[in-house]
């Protein structure tokens, strides 16, 4: 499990595995003013939930997506994104549910 209940630092953000099944993982996420963070591609969707704070989504197609606490965002498989912008003068916590990847019917 990672640690998600120690504040995430300046700059940084922690995570925490809160439950697991089917294929499905539910995280908790500490962010705090994470600016142009690293481009994350998964195999698999992710819903994410901001609980508390503020958060800018950057895409690679250029676009932008602003969040605020209650905002969501389902990331389909294989879209790449980043967290360029949080809430400077607090953490933000967000809830991330990464789905199972879908395997198509046999023919």
């Amino acid at each position: 499990m990672r640690d998600g209940t120690t504040p995430a630092a300046p700059g940084g953000e922690t995570f925490a595995d809160l439950a697991a099944a089917g294929g499905a993982r539910i995280e908790r996420i500490a962010s705090r003013a994470v600016r142009d963070g690293a481009w994350y591609e998964q195999g698999w969707d992710e819903f994410v939930l901001l609980v508390e704070g503020a958060a800018t989504l950057a895409f690679a197609d250029g676009s932008r997506r602003d969040l605020g606490p209650g905002d969501w965002c389902l990331l389909p498989a294989g879209c790449r994104h980043r967290v360029v912008a949080t809430d400077p003068a607090a953490v933000t916590l967000w809830l991330a549910i990464h789905l199972p990847p879908v395997t198509p019917p046999a023919a």
